[in-house]
Formats: structure tokens, sequence, C-alpha cells
């Protein structure tokens, strides 16, 4: 009887220890789906291979994205692709012997500040260093290349000596109080540039950072002019160093546009550039061991912008921590780490069920810090995002940690898809603020060129076409408007530029964003 009981029990006991490592292993199962869930346990996703299935809404929408360089473009246009555009600003820089022809106008004026547009050429590069393959796989790595190049050309025309950098052409006065087409212009543009007695090191530095990154982007397509790229760098990186000033207290003016409220970030990004473009160790020193915990704001996450550098700087030289690289002291290391911890920082801060998430977001999800330019840091902080997971399946780390949660790529590559649907049209106005991209866009995007038709005689006073009801009459292919009130709304109206004015720099990071969305596809291991 005794033994009878003994083995029924054991038997029953087996029973029930079956049926637990069943739901265990079944809450493990369900763990490792839901993001945050499997703690320690999360396994490393397999690196993606060249790359795979095409995202066709992600494939479409870069396509119409990298058209807004072309709508932007100043100077005599080359194998135009934009109907309604024509040559233009043909004589800016004339008055001082120089071609300041190119680049890009800065929004929906005619203005060139240096400062975002090499802002944009920055982020536009790393973009086609992380992304070309996928940017080639839909045909898409040329319109890139050549956007990058338009802004670079006007970079060099720009840097006429060593310690001289034009960083605007135009008056913004003059330029804001006309409505009219950039081919008919007749407004004088004056220049404004930074030297040895007006410094300007958030400018410099930022131009410094593009031709760096430029010059690798170059690099296996004309040496030459990579060369070129690198040798500005590193004079305007020297420049900015030794004559330090913000650029908006050398010109006052400066601070009703771009005033930048610090240049110590600019210059720990271009010497970040600088030592993945050349590989001297004096630039990782620079932003490790001697200027790391004085200018990097290390443990502190923000928001990266056309202003704030520094998250940039640090999902940057966290590819070096997860990569690896030679001759790297102890020191330097320790500095790459302090920058990996805070980019995880700022990860951690927009995963949406993180301990650790910010409550900056719409109802519809979508990442808002500020009424003007809302999309700004939706688009930089999705790109941020889309970067830093492809570093970790490249080198198939299996999770982020927040504050005791863990996160794989596929959580934070979500987040990242997350926001360019928001962008293409997956939020609650049901209206995609690519224009040109889906079935239902702005169509008052306040654009000076988009506004008035092509033929119309206005001179300077175009205004009623600033004011009239009627859509464009030419559709700003590519831009990316301001974006949606914090209660998800959008007032489609000319007149209303804090939501319908695009603006160039956003147009980098949507870019790099679309692109790593686009395929799978493990990103190089070395820019070199």
């Amino acid at each position: 009887m005794g033994s009878k009981y003994t083995r029924g029990c054991c038997g029953w006991l087996i029973v029930a220890l079956v049926a637990a490592l069943v739901a265990t292993a079944a809450m493990f199962a369900i763990m490792k789906r839901k993001p945050g869930g499997g703690g320690k346990h999360l396994k490393p996703l397999p690196v993606p291979g060249p790359p795979g299935a095409i995202d066709s809404k992600y494939g479409d929408a870069l396509g119409v994205a990298l058209q807004f360089f072309q709508v932007q473009k100043s100077g005599k246009l080359e194998n135009n692709q934009i109907p309604w555009r024509g040559d233009s600003a043909l004589t800016d820089g004339k008055e001082a012997g120089l071609d300041l022809s190119k680049g890009l106008y800065d929004a929906g004026d005619h203005m060139k500040f240096t400062f975002p547009m090499a802002f944009t050429a920055t982020v536009l590069a790393w973009s086609v260093l992380e992304y070309g393959d996928q940017m080639s796989a839909v045909k898409q790595l040329d319109p890139a290349l050549d956007a990058l190049k338009w802004i670079t050309d006007f970079l060099i025309a720009a840097h006429p000596s060593d310690n001289v950098l034009y960083i605007q052409v135009g008056d913004p006065d003059l330029d804001h109080n006309c409505w009219e087409r950039p081919e008919t212009m007749t407004e004088k543009r004056p220049l404004t540039q930074i030297n040895k007695k007006s410094p300007g090191s958030d400018v410099a530095a930022e131009a410094a950072a593009a031709m760096a990154a430029a010059s690798m982007v170059f690099k296996s397509s004309d040496t030459t002019y990579s060369d070129v790229l690198l040798q500005h760098a590193q004079k305007l990186f020297t420049f900015a160093d030794t004559y330090r000033g913000l650029s908006s207290e050398s010109y006052p003016k400066l601070q009703d546009f771009y005033n930048s409220t610090s240049y110590v970030d600019e210059l720990l990004w271009a010497a970040s550039w600088l030592y993945h473009a050349t590989g001297d160790q004096t630039y990782l020193s620079y932003v490790t061991v001697q200027n790391g915990k004085n200018y990097a704001d290390w443990g502190r996450p923000t928001w990266f912008s056309w202003d704030d550098k520094n998250p940039g700087t640090q999902v940057l030289l966290s590819r070096l921590n997860f990569f690896g690289s030679k001759q790297i002291s102890n020191a330097e290391n320790e500095g790459l780490k302090s920058y990996r911890d805070t980019a995880e920082s700022v990860i951690c801060g927009l995963i949406p069920d993180s301990p650790q998430a910010t409550a900056s977001r719409t109802g519809g999800g979508l990442i808002w810090i500020s009424g003007w330019n809302s999309l700004q840091h939706a688009t930089n902080a999705a790109f941020l995002s889309i970067v830093y997971s492809d570093y970790m399946l490249s080198t198939r780390t299996a999770a982020v940690q927040c504050s005791g949660k863990y996160y794989s790529p596929t959580d934070i590559r979500n987040f990242a898809a997350s926001q360019a649907n928001y962008i293409l049209g997956d939020n609650p106005m049901k209206l995609s603020y690519l224009v040109g991209y889906g079935s239902s866009y702005p169509q008052q995007v306040h654009h000076r060129g988009a506004s008035i038709p092509a033929d119309a005689k206005t001179g300077c006073k175009g205004f009623q076409y600033l004011h009239s009801p009627d859509p464009n009459p030419n559709v700003a292919m590519g831009a990316l408007v301001g974006g949606p009130f914090q209660n998800d709304t959008f007032v489609d109206s000319r007149d209303n530029a804090v939501q319908t004015e695009s603006s160039t720099y956003n147009s980098g990071t949507l870019v790099g964003l679309l692109s790593g969305l686009v395929t799978t596809s493990s990103v190089a291991q070395s820019f070199t």
C-alpha cells in the first residue's frame, strides 16, 4: 500500500514538474517576444547578410525624400529633374571674388546658412557610409551622392583660406521681406564670414565634420576630391579649436535664426569624424582623454539636432566600442565606454515601454519636443536608433539594459519604424508629412518657389501667393513639413509656417532613417 502510494505521488510529481517546465518555457517565449522581456537570456540575433528583401514602402519614400535636395538647389542646375526649378543665385559670392552659387536654400526661403547646411551634409554622408549598399539596392545612391557633393562643393568654395569661412549668403531681413521665386531674385545677397577676429567655432567645426565624413564617402570614387575635403576639414577644425567663440556672439543677428547654444559639442563631433577619416590618434585622444569629461555630458542624454551634436557623437563613437579598434589606450577605451553608456541612455529614453522612456510624445506615439518643426526631433531620434540597432546586430549584441529591463535590436528598430510610419501616414490625421508620398499630403507647403507659378511675374512682392487659399501650383517633392502639434493635429495652411515649412536639415536624417529601414544588412565594420 505504502509503496503504491509513493509511486503514485512520484508520478504526479513528475507530471507537475513537466507541466511547470512547459509553462515556464511558454512564458519565456512570450517574454522573448515582448519588449523588455527575457532578461539576460535574450539571445543574439543573426548578423544580417547583404541587402535582403526590399520593403517597397520605405524604398518609395526614400526616392521621394531625396528629391527635396533637387528642389532646394541653388546655382546653375545640372540634369535638373524639377520642371519648375531653374538656375538661380548665380552671382552669390561675386563681391568677394568667390563662386558661392551652389549649396542648398535653407527652407521655404532663399537664405543659405552654412551651419544647418553643413549639418545636413554630415548626416547625409553618415547615412551613405552606413547604408550605401541599401540605397544602391533601391537605386537611390546616386541621388544621395549628388546632393552631398552639391553641398560640399559650396563648403570648399566658402573656405577660401585657413581661418576664413563664409557662414551666410543673403540678408534674412531682405530675404524674408520678399515672396518670390529664387530664379527671379534681385535683392542684394551680402556675405557673412567668420575669421580670427569674428570667430564661429560652432559653424567651422560643423563644416569640418561634414567634409571629414564626405571625404570617406568619396574616397573610393574620387581620391583627389576626397583628399581636398579632408585637407579643408583638418584646417577648419584647427581654426575652430584655436579661435574659439560662437558665431551668434560674433554676429548677434544670427540669434534670431540659428542660435547655437554651445560650440564644444561641434568640436567633439568634428574630431570624432576626423578620427574616423584619418585614424590619427590625436583626434581620438581629443574626444576621450582630453575633453570628454568636460564637454561630452556623459550620463546626460539630450536631443540630437542641428544645435546639439552630442547624441550623434555618442552613437558614432559607440561604433568604435562595438567593433573595436587597434592601438586604443585604456584611458581612451574608458572614454569610449562612457560615450556608449550615454548613447544607451539616449536609446533607453526612446523605447516606449522602457522604464527610462521620455514622456515627450504625442498620443499617436510621435516623439514631440517643440512646436516649431516638430518632426525634426522624431526623425533625428529614429535615425540614431536605427544606426544603434544595426551596430548591435552586426556585433551580435543581444540587448541593451534600461533600468533592469532588456531590449533587443528588434525592439529598437521597431521604435525607429514607428516614427517613420507616423511620418508616412500612420497617424491620427492619416496624412503623409512627406510631400509627394502617398495619396494624402500637405498641399500648402510654406515654400516660395512651390507656391508661385513658374511663369508669374511677381517681383519681390508676390505675397498674394503666400496668402492664397489654393494648393501650391508646384509640388515641393520630398519636403518634410514641420509636422503636427502635440495633440497630433495639423493645419495645412501656407501662412502656418510653424507646421507647413520644410527644412533641408530634416532631410539628411530622414534619408538615413528610410535607408536603414529599406532592407536589412550588416553595417560596415570600418569606414576607412
